[in-house]
């Protein structure tokens, strides 16, 4: 275990990260160093658990209030369709730290399961809420076909049968990213007008 007198070693730089992480504050997970599980006790790898799920489940709310937000204000399909297919890309910068090559592959699989199980459940409450809308409005079913089908066909839950796609402080050997794609949780970031 790290001594008590100097820097923490890399739980003290992961806890750090967590916690700027969870509070939107801009961070670089790719300095991150690898956790060595063995040069830590129990109740450490304890700590750092917790530490690494009230922060994921600080951004995964965050990242489904703000979709939820999206969608109820989204007044068509095409908005509607952007803002699940955005979601996706927000959801998958959450899944790539949950299973940062960094942390200890056991952890990995624990935070990684934990933020999987949230995307079905989101999308059932998507669903569940379109159906409530439904009985309120009455008998505009077109409308209610329309959205339900562009949630089924943007559905959040196909992020599951990916892989977390290579965080942003990874090179991508892939095409371009998506220029509209972005992390609807994440803070927003500076407009620059030039003439």
């Amino acid at each position: 275990m790290s001594g008590l007198w100097g820097h923490g070693g890399a739980y003290q730089e992961w806890v750090e990260f967590l916690r700027r992480w969870a509070a939107f504050e801009p961070v670089d997970p790719g300095a991150l160093p690898a956790v060595d599980e063995g040069t830590y006790d129990g109740d450490t790898m304890a700590r750092l658990t917790a530490h690494a799920g009230r922060a994921l489940g600080t951004r995964l709310q965050a990242w489904a209030d703000t979709l939820v937000r999206a969608m109820e204000a989204a007044t068509d399909e095409f908005s509607a369709g952007r803002e699940l297919t955005q979601a996706r890309t927000g959801l998958q910068s959450i899944r790539a730290v949950a299973r940062h090559p960094g942390l200890p592959e056991r952890l990995r699989e624990q935070l990684g399961e934990l933020v999987d199980r949230q995307v079905p459940d989101l999308q059932a409450q998507l669903e569940r809420s379109l159906e409530e809308a439904a009985r309120a409005e009455g008998p505009d079913t077109h409308w209610v076909e329309q959205r339900r089908r562009t949630l089924r066909d943007n559905a959040l839950t196909r992020v599951l049968a990916q892989e977390p796609a290579p965080p942003a402080w990874q090179p991508s050997s892939g095409p371009r990213a998506d220029a509209w794609a972005y992390d609807p949780a994440a803070a927003p970031r500076r407009r620059i007008v030039t003439d």
